[in-house]
């Protein structure tokens, strides 16, 4: 019998998602707004994102396929391969980023050359693929705790220990910027969580598990990053741990919640290029990803990321907004054509809309006003061909 994953053990999953180190570093940015401000656009954001995410994970869980296989039924077979491209290539970036912030914290605690963090880390991301989802579950268990621990007390350092330092406001950062940010991390998690909900036992609820502790965590995360630059005049995290003394166990942080998130980005590289090559073996795919992350982590300095955020909602949330309108609204069959180009195209508008509204400061930012219009195209598209057949 198929080994299924339990609600609990998909909350760690998504628990170890959301303890990041370029969740924190993306937290800092927020300052810029004061403390109020910056809590709302928050909380505003990671409620947009993980509606998104939560239906995303639906459609996974329901259908029992991977991310990318969902995206073939309304994209059709060929259409899906060109989302499950981008979505590795995504992924392959974002498994260097996460090992080059975590190797640079890392260093800025114990200080060896970046190179040599860089192969920590990536030692241990393979160790974890290895081990393999469905096996995690002890393994994370005792690392979940471990961070949590860590990351409460780093919390009350910053929160309780410190003083307001900074009222820096930077007037370029609106509102409606901050909440695109904070849209963007978990909008980033979109085309990865049915890899993980179709494995579980309960898929609707391990989704909603998943979602709620992934948004409650990554919020926490925000919080850590926002308060470190408001109270302690430090957007370098790892200073922060020097400073309180944490050493060995501020670095522990780093690597190991390093490894919990990135471990997610290189095994769903894997399962999404069994989409592109059905020979290809998910679990040896994600070893490949890291080594090339780790090389890259090497290689590239990576200390902005937020044009990478950026271009990863242009891309997946119009294709998101399609498959929710597709499943969720109009209840479409799967399509069973190489590529569905009345849907493609309507992707390409989306693309396009989001490309144009970063130019435009709403109030929301622009991914909820991009998904919305998109899946009103796709029920006007959807009315016009109705009328059309009959």
């Amino acid at each position: 019998m198929e080994k299924r994953t339990s609600l609990f053990e998909n909350g760690l999953i998504w628990f170890g998602a959301g303890v990041s180190i370029a969740e924190i570093l993306t937290g800092t940015y927020f300052a810029a707004l004061g403390f109020g401000r910056g809590l709302a656009a928050i909380l505003v954001g990671h409620v947009i994102g993980c509606i998104m995410l939560f239906l995303a994970g639906v459609i996974g869980g329901k259908t029992r396929k991977s991310a990318m296989e969902t995206v073939k039924d309304s994209f059709g077979s060929h259409g899906g391969q060109l989302f499950a491209i981008l979505n590795v290539l995504q992924l392959v970036g974002w498994t260097a980023i996460m090992i080059y912030d975590g190797a640079l914290a890392a260093g800025g605690i114990f200080t060896v050359g970046h190179w040599v963090w860089c192969l920590v880390i990536g030692a241990l991301i393979i160790v974890w693929i290895l081990i393999g989802i469905t096996n995690l579950g002890k393994v994370n268990t005792v690392a979940m705790a471990a961070l949590f621990i860590l990351t409460l007390i780093l919390f009350k350092i910053i929160f309780f220990d410190g003083t307001v330092v900074t009222s820096i406001t930077d007037e370029t950062f609106s509102f409606g910027a901050a909440v695109e940010l904070a849209v963007a991390m978990p909008l980033s998690w979109l085309p990865l969580i049915s890899d993980y909900t179709r494995e579980a036992k309960e898929p609707v609820k391990a989704t909603a598990v998943s979602t709620v502790v992934y948004g409650v965590v990554s919020c926490f995360m925000y919080l850590v990053g926002m308060g470190a630059a408001l109270f302690t005049g430090e957007s370098d995290i790892a200073q922060i741990m020097v400073k309180a003394g944490l050493g060995i166990a501020g670095l522990l942080i780093i690597v190991f919640s390093t490894v919990t998130t990135t471990f997610l980005d290189a095994y769903s590289a894997g399962i999404s290029s069994e989409s592109i090559f059905a020979g290809l073996k998910g679990k040896y795919v994600a070893v490949v990803v890291t080594v090339i992350g780790t090389i890259g982590a090497i290689v590239y300095p990576m200390d902005d990321i937020t044009d990478f955020l950026y271009l990863i909602g242009s891309v997946f949330a119009p294709m998101i907004a399609v498959q929710i309108a597709d499943f969720f609204i109009l209840k479409k069959k799967k399509s069973e054509t190489g590529f569905d180009w009345c849907n493609l195209l309507i992707w390409l508008a989306g693309f396009i809309l989001y490309r144009v509204l970063m130019n435009i400061d709403m109030l929301l930012g622009n991914t909820l006003p991009d998904m919305v219009l998109t899946i009103l195209l796709c029920m006007i598209v959807a009315a016009v061909r109705g009328r059309k057949k009959a």
